[in-house]
C-alpha cells in the first residue's frame, strides 16, 4: 500500500523560498507519476506541478512556472518542490499525489487533473506573509 508524507511547509515572507519534500512509502516508486496540488480554504484543489515516471521533465501551472521546480529522486523514493519568489497568493496546503496514469500521451493529458490520482498525502501548510 502506497503512503505519502509531505514536509517542509512553514511561514515565509513574500519573496522568500521553501522546499517541500514528499516521501513515498511502498514499492515501485519509479513506476509512479507524481504531482503537487494545493488548496486554500473555500477553494478547489489546484494543480501546481507534475513529473512523470518517464522523467522527461515536469509540467507546471502557469501561476508558478519560472518560480517553482519539481524534481524526483527515484533512489530515495522522494519528490521535491522548490518554491522561490513566493507570493501571498501561494498560501495554501500543499499535497503530494501519486498514481500510474499510463503512457506519456495520457500523462500529458491528465497529469494536471486531481481526479487522476488515487493516493494523496495529508499536506503541509505554506503561509506567505506580505
Amino acid at each position: 500500500q502506497v503512503q505519502l508524507v509531505e514536509s517542509g511547509g512553514g511561514l515565509v515572507q513574500a519573496g522568500g523560498s521553501l522546499k517541500l519534500s514528499c516521501v513515498f512509502s511502498g514499492s515501485m516508486f519509479s513506476k509512479y507519476d507524481m504531482a503537487w496540488f494545493r488548496q486554500s480554504p473555500g477553494k478547489e484543489r489546484r494543480f501546481v506541478a507534475a513529473i512523470g515516471r518517464f522523467e522527461s521533465g515536469a509540467n507546471y501551472d502557469a501561476s508558478v512556472k519560472g518560480r517553482f521546480t519539481m524534481s524526483r529522486d527515484n533512489a530515495r523514493n522522494m519528490v521535491y518542490l522548490q518554491m522561490n519568489a513566493l507570493e501571498p497568493e501561494d498560501t495554501a496546503i500543499y499535497m503530494c499525489a501519486a498514481d500510474r496514469l499510463g503512457n506519456s500521451e495520457r500523462w500529458n493529458r491528465f497529469a494536471d487533473d486531481p481526479n487522476s490520482y488515487h493516493t494523496w498525502g495529508q499536506g503541509t501548510q505554506v503561509t506567505v506573509s506580505s
